[in-house]
């Protein structure tokens, strides 16, 4: 028995009159704790289970919306230099299933890259979206991941990548696995000008993404209860046959080994990386300005004269010592 549709949809189609329709799509049940959730519920919660605190996952629109000042940023427009280079096919040929997912999401590929303000500073961000073949990285996120790194180099912006991704897409063969070392140089490049490069880590993080560019950040930020790793938990067990600890693979298990540097609820996650981004770029003011007084001088009829000689800025933290 359904409960949702045997017991709570007749008994709402009683109340607004039997002939109405009722949309299907008013409760989602928390994959966690199994509680059913009212839709606007959850879009007020950020779709963040109000019953156990699980972090269900958005889509790539909103959570650029949710970052960005405003929510305003624009996208970029970046091509794939291949497409089936192999002739892959499998249920259907790969031409078509890009054809489906392109359909369905309305997007080019599995990334998005936009640029805009955080905080009031420059920032590029490079998204997974997961609803595209389950943000597998191709030739054309490898292009898109150089795309946001050269963009962050001409415009001075930290550069913010969010991993959702299976790993490497198998239809494009060896050409997936070698934007691995390619996006690795993307991200090498933003470092060696100084830019800061941040990782948000959301669910699921795995495969030739983790592998690479996803965990090479100066700061590694990820969502409460996202999965971050490798091979699957199953292959693992069955290599070295022995069972893993239950959170294992979680970002909480992470967080503990020294992995990532810390594990940020969704709600603090804009104001979080506005704050580690300001230390990293240093965009406070550089020191105090104080007034610095001379020491006493003594004059010709035995008098000592003092009085401010300057007006000079004391970096914080800077101070008379015991050998001064």
């Amino acid at each position: 028995m359904n409960w949702l549709k045997d017991f709570v949809r007749p008994k709402l189609k009683e109340l607004v009159g039997g002939g109405k329709d009722i949309p299907e799509n008013l409760w989602r049940q928390c994959p966690s704790c199994q509680q059913m959730i009212f839709h606007r519920d959850l879009d007020e919660n950020l779709n963040v289970c109000q019953h156990c605190g699980h972090h269900m996952r958005i889509g790539v629109g909103q959570r650029l919306g949710l970052l960005f000042d405003g929510g305003e940023y624009k996208t970029v427009q970046f091509a794939s230099k291949v497409v089936d280079p192999l002739k892959f096919r499998d249920l259907k040929k790969y031409t078509e299933r890009l054809k489906e997912y392109q359909s369905k999401t309305a997007e080019d590929d599995a990334l998005i890259v936009a640029h805009g303000k955080m905080g009031g500073q420059n920032v590029v961000i490079a998204a997974f979206n997961f609803a595209f073949m389950g943000g597998s990285m191709g030739a054309a996120v490898g292009e898109g991941i150089l795309t946001a790194s050269r963009l962050a180099q001409v415009q001075d912006a930290s550069l913010i990548v969010i991993p959702a991704s299976g790993g490497a897409r198998m239809q494009e063969g060896i050409l997936s696995l070698m934007q691995m070392p390619r996006t690795t140089i993307a991200v090498e490049e933003v470092k060696e000008k100084g830019l800061p490069y941040l990782v948000l880590l959301t669910d699921p993080t795995t495969g030739g993404v983790s592998a690479s560019f996803a965990m090479l950040g100066d700061v590694a930020i990820a969502e409460p209860g996202c999965v971050i790793g490798f091979a699957g938990r199953r292959v693992i067990e069955q290599t070295i046959r022995q069972e893993l600890p239950k959170d294992f693979q979680s970002a909480e298990y992470l967080l503990d080994h020294g992995m990532i540097d810390m594990v940020v609820e969704r709600k603090k996650l804009r104001s979080t990386i506005i704050r580690v981004l300001s230390l990293l770029r240093n965009t406070g003011a550089p020191a105090d300005v104080v007034e610095l007084m001379a020491e006493p001088v003594p004059m010709g009829d035995g008098k000592k004269a003092k009085g401010p000689i300057i007006d000079a800025p004391i970096p914080h933290g800077a101070g008379p010592t015991k050998n001064d």
